[in-house]
């Protein structure tokens, strides 16, 4: 018997076969591992550093900016106030505005104008006004503090040569000066100052504390001290014994200006130059995050000349 075959049947494709092998697996995740390895060995080390980098370009910028803020209080502050019960803070009075004041009475306008209040002071007697001979930089609001002849530390703090602003004005004549500050009470201030200087003391900030509080390390390697900034808690009349104690919790907590401290102090000569008329503040801080570490030193001289 004949049989007959499809030629179709005998020409059928075979099957082409898709996927990895085993072999090819390992290979790939040897290759993919070596490749790993060498990013780790040769880019982690780059990136490690630019994250130090960046810490220590923040940590710079809170060492830099706590001790500009500190700098600028210390160059405003009223000849002679500024006191240091230790190493781990510094009061001073920052000044908001200063200039020179009328010693004598005008002859001029006095003289064509006989009985007319003429606002000047020679410390010989009380005033309750002054005309000011040089313009101010910032106009005192109601309540300033006026200070004449800082000379001793505790003067401007007990307020024997400070009194309360109640206006600002212009003169009568503009021969006068360039205005005229009323006071809420006639001041005697001290007698035999022939300096013609006054500053003006903000009443919204005062006398102004710099607080280390804390200063260590931690285990982790990061400074565990913090620098406080106290503002508008008054006048101490005597030299404190010792540093305030800042508030960390509640309504009103100390502003804060530095955290991250391993080391803070500050030192104050007022001696320093041949004729004593100029002091000088030594700053230091030493901020550490994480091992990272940047330390500041900063020295500013004080103008003790009332």
């Amino acid at each position: 018997m004949a049989h007959l075959f499809c030629g179709a049947d005998l020409a059928m494709p075979m099957r082409k076969q898709t996927g990895f092998t085993l072999i090819e697996l390992i290979v790939v995740m040897v290759v993919t591992g070596i490749i790993a390895a060498n990013i780790v060995v040769f880019f982690k080390p780059a990136f490690d550093i630019y994250i130090a980098v960046g810490r220590r370009a923040q940590l710079t910028d809170i060492a830099d900016t706590a001790m500009r803020r500190m700098s600028r209080d210390i160059h405003l502050a009223v000849p002679n106030s500024i006191r240091s019960p230790n190493a781990q803070c510094v009061e001073l009075v920052p000044t908001s505005a200063g200039g020179r004041y009328r010693m004598q009475a005008d002859t001029v306008w006095d003289g064509a104008n006989p009985g007319a209040p003429s606002a000047w002071f020679d410390g010989t007697s009380a005033v309750s006004a002054l005309d000011l001979l040089t313009p101010l930089s910032t106009t005192p609001a109601a309540g300033d503090w006026l200070v004449i002849d800082n000379q001793e530390t505790n003067d401007v703090y007990a307020g024997t040569n400070r009194a309360a602003i109640q206006n600002v004005a212009a003169p009568p004549d503009a021969s006068l000066g360039y205005s005229r500050i009323g006071l809420t009470a006639a001041t005697q201030f001290p007698g035999g100052y022939s300096g013609g200087r006054f500053v003006v003391v903000s009443n919204a900030q005062k006398a102004v504390f710099y607080v280390c509080a804390g200063t260590g390390l931690d285990g982790a390697g990061s400074g565990t001290g913090t620098l406080y900034r106290f503002a508008n808690y008054g006048f101490n009349a005597a030299t404190p014994a010792a540093c305030p104690v800042p508030v960390v919790a509640g309504p009103t907590p100390t502003p804060v200006l530095a955290t991250k401290l391993k080391t803070c102090s500050f030192i104050y000569s007022p001696t320093q130059g041949e004729t004593q008329q100029s002091g000088f503040v030594w700053m230091n801080l030493e901020i550490v995050d994480q091992g990272e570490r940047i330390a500041l030193v900063l020295g500013t001289h004080v103008d003790n000349v009332p």
